[in-house]
């Protein structure tokens, strides 16, 4: 386990591995009634299925947050340790 706080770029990753998620699910649900020659779904489930590059932009923009906020931590302990040595 790591000891490190946790920064607003983890919990975007994870927002956005749900959101992923439930686009991933939309759009398998979507392609059902072309599978067994079923009545097309409402709009709002082809709107739903957008979740999933919504959801990997949210997980790109957490990862780059946090490997900000980690260069940020390691340039602070960097200046920290030059001016203490």
């Amino acid at each position: 386990m790591s000891r490190q706080p946790s920064d607003s770029g983890d919990t975007l990753v994870r927002v956005g591995g749900v959101l992923f998620a439930l686009g991933a699910l939309a759009t398998l649900v979507t392609f059902v009634p072309y599978a067994f020659d079923l009545a097309r779904f409402p709009a709002t489930a082809y709107w739903l299925s957008m979740l999933m590059p919504a959801g990997l932009l949210v997980s790109l923009l957490g990862l780059l947050a946090g490997a900000r906020a980690q260069s940020r931590r390691r340039r602070a302990a960097r200046e920290a340790a030059s001016a203490t040595g």
